[in-house]
């Protein structure tokens, strides 16, 4: 099998020859496949690929018996040519998708006429088998969790199998699938890592909300490798790339099972120790956990914070936690010393810029250290997709160069974009008015309402000013990422610990 995986969301990176995120489900099925005794590559792809160099580079693969695509939803148009393109330098391969956009509308992908089969959910065991009966000359098409285009064009859809709960019996993950020290992440002596699968919550711009309910036993959605396998996972990926100084855990939520975390991080103190960061969730969070974190060589937190108003939160994200509870558990991590991440999302459902100022503000009350601001891209199957279709802000096609997927009068594109270009640097600028004495405090923070939601404000030029800035900005972080890694990671570190001391 060869896999292929179009991993980036800049489209205009041509040349790029090494970097690219590390993937943990292909190599995953990686490991499974080759345990299994078959014989797995992976095609990175870095950049979008016109035609001919696709092809010359598809050809110098070699021939496989099955070539098969990672989609996720945004990379979806690009995969469709990649697709036709495969088909016409390989006629008779067989053609498999997988990933998170074929698990949300695995009809719309196997729609696509060169596409034979597309799997849903997880992939391991069902590829396994594909490759078990092909070798064996055996018929496949009812093979659990693949879907099967017949000659006439209809399909067969076979019913999803169940979950196992034990993460253990998987092998620890093929990280020779990938040219791992040249990865981004890599570069600076970070490795990406996950100790689990699923996600328990309801979030409705999540996918995890709809993949779960593709499983008949979806109860068991959510699960982690034991504290014991977990380990072994990170020891022998240090042992692989002893280069390795920071781990960086991309679960959903870290924290997600108490028992399992107050064992795993014991662990991982004694046996791993390396400084780490992680992502959490502020309702299932404890002082005695942000306690144990630090202890335990934890930097930086990952948190959703996602909107500032209590509303856009409880109504449309069924995220309950209210703007107090937020606040009170940042101020465990300023006690810690630890450096707080935000995730948030721009340009939700029934927005406007005065909802996305408070989601600003509350960056600034509980002293944020960093912010990324997501434009919220709506995915197929979730609740989200639903109210904005519902609500007339979807259009038929999301163009895959769109930036602003929802059209809304009441918060247009610039606007959106504004916000998310300005979003730290006014949350900067909120929290010096928070900290001033309110005679003084209350003016600036109206004259920042001011330059924030004013229509008299040319939001249009200033997006247009900041893509100029981070256009160089960028350029200037992926020069020195692969060319002076070592005083990139001094700088971050430098960062980092400036925003401990201060804390």
């Amino acid at each position: 099998m060869l896999l292929v995986y179009p991993d980036y969301t800049d489209r205009d990176m041509k040349g790029k020859v090494s970097g690219g995120n590390y993937s943990e489900g292909l190599a995953s099925i990686s490991a499974v496949l080759k345990q299994g005794g078959h014989h797995v590559e992976l095609l990175h792809l870095l950049y979008l690929h016109e035609e001919t160099e696709f092809k010359n580079k598809l050809r110098e693969k070699g021939e496989f018996d099955i070539i098969g695509f990672s989609i996720r939803t945004t990379a979806f148009p690009d995969a469709q040519l990649y697709i036709r393109w495969t088909r016409e330098v390989w006629p008779d391969v067989f053609i498999i998708c997988g990933s998170y956009h074929c698990t949300l509308v695995p009809g719309e992908v196997l729609a696509v006429p060169e596409v034979d089969c597309v799997c849903i959910g997880d992939g391991e065991y069902a590829e396994l088998e594909l490759c078990d009966k092909m070798s064996a000359g055996e018929d496949y098409t009812s093979i659990e969790s693949l879907w099967f285009k017949n000659g006439d064009g209809s399909f067969i859809k076979n019913p999803v199998r169940p979950l196992f709960a034990d993460l253990d019996r998987i092998p620890i993950p093929d990280f020779d699938l990938f040219d791992y020290d040249n990865l981004e992440s890599s570069k600076v002596n970070t490795a990406i890592v996950m100790m689990s699968r699923g996600c328990f919550f309801n979030c409705t711009y999540c996918g995890n909300s709809q993949f779960r309910n593709v499983y008949p036993n979806k109860k068991i959605y959510a699960r982690f490798r034991s504290p014991q396998n977990g380990i072994l996972y990170l020891k022998t990926l240090l042992e692989k790339h002893p280069n390795i100084k920071f781990i960086n855990f991309r679960d959903a939520i870290f924290n997600m099972f108490p028992k399992w975390f107050d064992e795993f991080i014991e662990l991982y103190k004694q046996e791993i120790h390396l400084p780490f960061t992680g992502n959490i969730r502020f309702d299932i969070l404890t002082e005695d956990t942000v306690r144990r974190m630090k202890e335990a060589g934890c930097y930086t937190i990952d948190m959703g914070l996602e909107s500032g108003d209590p509303e856009m939160r409880f109504k449309y994200l069924k995220r309950n936690m209210t703007d107090e509870m937020i606040i009170n558990c940042s101020k465990w991590f300023h006690k810690y010393g630890i450096s707080q991440l935000t995730y948030n999302i721009i340009g939700l459902p029934h927005e406007d810029i005065h909802r996305a100022l408070k989601t600003i503000k509350l960056n600034a009350r509980i002293k944020s250290d960093r912010t990324i601001a997501n434009i919220f891209y709506p995915y197929p199957g979730t609740k989200l997709y639903d109210i904005a279709k519902e609500a007339g802000y979807l259009p038929d096609v999301i163009p895959p160069d769109c930036r602003v997927p929802l059209r809304q009068e009441q918060f247009p594109e610039h606007e959106v974009l504004f916000i998310e270009a300005y979003f730290m640097h006014f949350v900067k600028r909120y929290k010096w008015a928070f900290a001033m004495p309110r005679w003084l405090g209350r003016p600036y923070e109206r004259f920042l309402d001011f330059r924030v939601t004013s229509r008299i404000v040319p939001h249009k030029f200033l997006v247009w000013v900041h893509d100029r800035y981070m256009g160089g900005r960028n350029k200037l972080r992926d020069f020195l990422v692969n060319h002076m890694p070592s005083l990139y990671l001094k700088l971050r570190m430098l960062r980092h610990h400036k925003r401990a001391k201060k804390n």
